[in-house]
C-alpha cells in the first residue's frame, strides 16, 4: 500500500491538493497529515479526490470545531484524530503526531513500524532504534506549503511511502504545479 504523508499546510489548499494529486498518480491509497492543517477549507479540494485522509492537531490547530464537523459529513473519507493517531494501514502499525520529540519517543517503544511527525518544516526520513533491539521508521514530510525553517529553502515537500517495501521518498512540489 502506498501513502501520501504531508504536514504543515497552514491553510494553503493548493499545495496540499497538488501533493495528494501527485501521490494518487503514484498509487497512494491514503493520506496522513501530521498537523498544522489549520482550517477545514484547506482540505475541501483534496477530499474531492476521494482518497481517505487521516489528520492530527498541530501546535496551530485552527478551527477544530469545523474540522470535526467536516469529518462527520465526509462519509468516512476524513478522520480528524486529535492530538495523535494510531493507525493500521497496509498491515503496518503507524503512530502520527505533530511534535518531533514526541514522535521520536514513540518510535523508541517498539510498538510501531512507522512514526510520522511534522512541526520543524524540514523533511527527513530515517530509522530510530527501539527498546526491543529493532528499529522504526521515523519520517517528517516537511511543509507541504513550502513554509521555510531556518537553513531550509522554501520548497514544498511531502513523502510518498510504500508500506509493503517500507520505502519513503521525500518529494518536492514544483512551483509550476502550484500556479496551475
Amino acid at each position: 500500500m502506498k501513502i501520501c504523508i504531508v504536514s504543515d499546510s497552514h491553510d494553503r489548499s493548493a499545495p496540499l491538493m497538488a501533493a495528494v494529486t501527485e501521490a494518487q498518480v503514484f498509487g497512494a491509497q491514503a493520506v496522513i497529515h501530521c498537523g498544522d492543517l489549520i482550517g477545514a477549507n484547506t482540505l475541501r479540494a483534496s477530499l474531492k479526490l476521494g482518497i481517505p485522509v487521516h489528520a492530527v492537531h498541530g501546535n496551530n490547530i485552527g478551527d477544530v470545531a469545523a474540522l470535526y464537523s467536516m469529518m462527520e459529513k465526509s462519509g468516512g473519507l476524513f478522520t480528524y484524530h486529535g492530538q495523535e493517531a494510531v493507525l493500521e494501514l497496509g498491515g503496518r502499525r503507524i503512530f502520527v503526531t505533530h511534535m518531533p520529540r514526541y514522535g521520536q519517543a514513540f518510535a523508541c517503544t517498539g510498538d510501531y513500524d512507522l512514526v510520522c511527525h511534522g512541526h520543524s518544516h524540514a523533511a527527513h526520513v530515517g530509522m530510530q532504534a527501539d527498546v526491543n533491539g529493532g528499529h522504526c521508521w521515523l519520517v517528517n514530510p516537511g511543509s507541504v506549503a513550502g513554509i521555510d525553517a531556518p537553513g531550509v529553502d522554501a520548497t514544498p515537500t511531502w513523502i510518498l511511502g510504500d508500506l509493503e517495501r517500507m520505502h519513503f521518498e521525500i518529494r518536492m512540489l514544483q512551483q509550476s504545479t502550484l500556479e496551475a
